[in-house]
């Protein structure tokens, strides 16, 4: 059987070491634990598989991004459902910022036939800290606001379940959301993450919108995201199956179990242990671009 590294230079130097079975074995596992830590901050998988499969078991970084949007599309399809169905996310709101996000990612698959790789890790290893920094902000609480006027002729409204029943709300600073998707968006296609913290920066904090409404619309943004960037990454054979496949298994798996522990567990605790643990990837990432090594 042909091995998923095969054509790919520089691919896996561990797969000269280990049988397909059992490089896809060691790569379902770490797929499943970088699902579980994204699910536990919200900020999804991609974060934690794609230095993982570069640093650990030595993958390209494209084909890393490329298995990685794959595993994107399937954790948000499964997410979004659920949010919408529960009322908490603003479809409306979500594919007019897809209008931005999409053109984004269109951008990002393309800049990956022409910026380096290392140059690409570096942009990766500071994501990653800003992420870091992210899982550990604290959002401002929602306070009463004129009605912006661009955003009630485009609609931009909704409401969704609170503590004392529906809430509405409406939508703030609506250029500067696009500006901020559009930036997503390019993250995204670029790097084979879904860019939930930016995504959420741009509803939360410059659109004003509550932050349950921002973190589930994002999460039903970001399956959109990346299939628009993974048509790309596929049609350059960026997406081999032999990798892609554990990779979307296991962080969906990951997924699923996090979202599990989340509502019993120590949530400052897990913050923490990921905010570590992406740290520790971010600056090797950053190191191994600068030394040439990716």
């Amino acid at each position: 059987m042909q091995s998923p590294c095969s054509g790919v230079d520089p691919c896996m130097l561990i797969c000269a070491f280990m049988s397909t079975t059992e490089f896809s074995t060691w790569v379902f596992l770490s797929s499943v634990l970088a699902g579980l830590l994204g699910s536990l901050t919200g900020l999804g998988g991609g974060v934690v598989i794609v230095p993982v499969l570069t640093l650990l078991f030595h993958v390209d970084i494209r084909y890393a991004i490329g298995a990685s949007l794959v595993s994107v599309i399937a954790t948000s399809s499964g997410a979004a459902a659920a949010y919408v169905r529960e009322g908490f996310s603003n479809i409306r709101i979500g594919m007019f910022l897809e209008i931005a996000t999409t053109l984004g990612a269109l951008l990002g698959a393309y800049l990956t036939a022409i910026i380096s790789t290392h140059a690409i890790g570096i942009v990766f290893g500071l994501v990653l800290l800003y992420s870091a920094y992210a899982s550990f902000r604290t959002h401002p609480h929602s306070v009463r606001r004129t009605p912006n006027p661009l955003a009630l002729r485009l609609k931009l409204q909704g409401s969704y379940p609170g503590p004392n029943g529906e809430e509405a709300y409406v939508a703030q600073h609506v250029p500067a959301g696009l500006s901020l998707m559009f930036l997503a968006g390019t993250l995204s296609g670029l790097l084979g993450i879904g860019s939930g913290a930016v995504k959420v920066l741009a509803m939360d904090h410059a659109m004003r919108l509550p932050f349950k409404v921002s973190t589930t619309t994002s999460n039903f943004m970001i399956g959109v995201t990346a299939a628009a960037s993974a048509g790309i990454y596929l049609s350059r054979g960026y997406i081999p199956p032999g990798l892609a496949m554990p990779v979307m298994l296991g962080v969906l798996l990951g997924s699923l179990v996090g979202s599990r522990i989340l509502m019993k567990a120590d949530v400052k605790t897990l913050r923490l242990i990921f905010a570590t643990v992406i740290v520790l990837l971010g600056i090797e990432m950053i190191y191994n671009s600068v030394a040439g090594r990716l």
